[in-house]
């Protein structure tokens, strides 16, 4: 399978290994260095292209790839106020897309998991729910899309929840969580040098406290499972979450 990688830092540099290894070919790399190449022409190169840029970059990626008509697998945050869009413009055009907050298959099982006890949860509705994610200084969006995901699925299934709200905390710093109210759901940001990602569910009582947490020790779960959704999205149409990728019974 022929590979166009938008956006080429660390994680690009990381899928462009994991897919070599898996036999594919990387025939475009675009950076801020070399924004002109990104043309139809160019893309039309690659059976697939993979998006890890910027909040900024990225509706422009996903829509030049739509005009060249080559699917593409994001990975990018920072852009879901747009999903409404973007969903509709890809299949207006019969186009191909799947994104997520985070393609390793150890959060997807995290977040299959982390619905599964918010139902539970539920039932018991003494215990305060929140949620913690930790990220390296250089992560641009607040709060990650991972910490999210997380939050929505315990809002679906949590009745004394109907909102999330974010407080980004530098240096670890303890943050200011006086003003959150009962129905919201808090989701407290922090940023620490040299961090892929940590994120923690914690339900506390008076009686006791349930953490439930997903620790990366590295990008490369990240980079494995967008070369995975690469190679499921290829030859399909639409626009697909990456749920869409497995299939969760429990």
């Amino acid at each position: 399978m022929k590979i166009a990688l938008l956006g080429y830092g660390k994680m690009g540099r990381i899928i462009e290994k994991i897919a070599t290894d898996r036999k594919h070919e990387i025939v475009l790399k675009i950076d801020y260095d070399n924004l002109s190449d990104l043309t139809p022409e160019n893309l039309q190169k690659a059976d697939v292209a993979i998006e890890f840029s910027t909040p900024g970059t990225v509706l422009n990626n996903i829509y030049e790839c739509f005009k060249a008509d080559v699917p593409v697998v994001v990975g990018a945050t920072g852009w879901y106020e747009s999903l409404k869009h973007v969903k509709e413009d890809c299949e207006a055009g019969n186009h191909s897309m799947v994104y997520a907050s985070n393609f390793s298959i150890g959060v997807n099982l995290f977040f299959h998991v982390n619905k599964v006890l918010a139902k539970l949860m539920n039932n018991y509705p003494y215990y305060e729910v929140q949620v913690e994610e930790i990220h390296h200084t250089q992560k641009l969006d607040s709060p990650s899309g991972t910490a999210i995901t997380i939050a929505e699925g315990i809002l679906e299934n949590l009745d004394s929840k109907n909102e999330w709200v974010n407080i980004l905390t530098d240096n670890g710093q303890d943050g200011a969580t006086e003003q959150i109210k009962n129905n919201q759901l808090l989701i407290e940001s922090f940023r620490i040098d040299s961090v892929p990602g940590t994120h923690t569910v914690i339900y506390d009582s008076e009686v006791d406290m349930i953490e439930f947490k997903h620790t990366a020790h590295n990008r490369n779960g990240f980079a494995l499972g967008a070369v995975m959704a690469a190679e499921w999205i290829e030859g399909k149409k639409g626009f697909h979450a990456v749920q869409d990728m497995f299939n969760f019974s429990v």
